[in-house]
């Protein structure tokens, strides 16, 4: 039977960190600008999967040409407050992480800034289960570029992404990996090849997936 690699977006599909950054923004916000007024927790939701000049032009605007600059100071602190405060994984995450990498190899690839990966990692204390990651921050690429230079790095055949947006559902498509909805985080998909309702359901789509690709192969 096949066996895919998993490659898994962060935010949405391995935790929630919306209430950790808003209040890590408000924090930085008031000591860096003296500014009291902050992205509320739905406005940093809206935001989640989109690359950091997406963010800076929706949620910073109001600092003009600064927009960019602004965003990049609170990223720097943010990844600082979730190294140390972490946030919110979904429920069965470390386990079924631990499941999964006992048989398959495990990536991240997400549009997050530089340092969010390790930020993730250390707070959730599972980087021993990944193989690698790579995100926009660092490479300047999108999430597309970043899944095809680990598939490459890595000489990654079959690979199945996991993630809760349209944008990573499309990422998918455009590398040809399967694509699972991870439907319990922010986003819609389309047309996935599988759906989980919960974390805990992955296993079992992986192998669905891996059985139906072998019977067609």
């Amino acid at each position: 039977m096949k066996h895919y690699d998993l490659i898994f977006d962060i935010d949405g599909t391995l935790w929630d960190s919306c209430e950790a950054v808003c209040e890590s923004w408000r924090l930085s916000l008031r000591k860096r600008y003296g500014c009291f007024g902050s992205p509320d927790l739905s406005q940093v939701r809206s935001i989640m999967g989109m690359t950091p000049d997406e963010i800076a032009e929706k949620l910073f605007s109001r600092f003009g040409s600064h927009a960019r600059e602004v965003f990049d100071a609170l990223s720097e602190d943010e990844c600082a407050y979730l190294r140390e405060h972490g946030a919110a994984l979904y429920p069965a995450v470390e386990e079924t992480l631990r499941q999964l990498a006992s048989s398959r190899r495990l990536f991240l690839v997400s549009n997050c800034q530089a340092g969010y990966i390790d930020a993730f990692l250390t707070a959730s204390g599972l980087g021993e289960l990944f193989s690698d990651s790579l995100c926009a921050g660092v490479s300047g690429k999108g999430k597309s570029e970043n899944i095809r230079t680990l598939r490459e790095k890595h000489t990654i055949t079959q690979a199945i992404y996991i993630g809760d947006t349209r944008a990573d559902e499309s990422a998918a498509r455009e590398t040809d990996c399967r694509f699972i909805h991870a439907a319990y985080g922010f986003g819609e998909a389309d047309a996935a090849d599988a759906v989980a309702r919960s974390f805990a359901e992955l296993p079992a789509l992986v192998r669905e997936l891996e059985r139906e690709d072998t019977a067609h192969a």
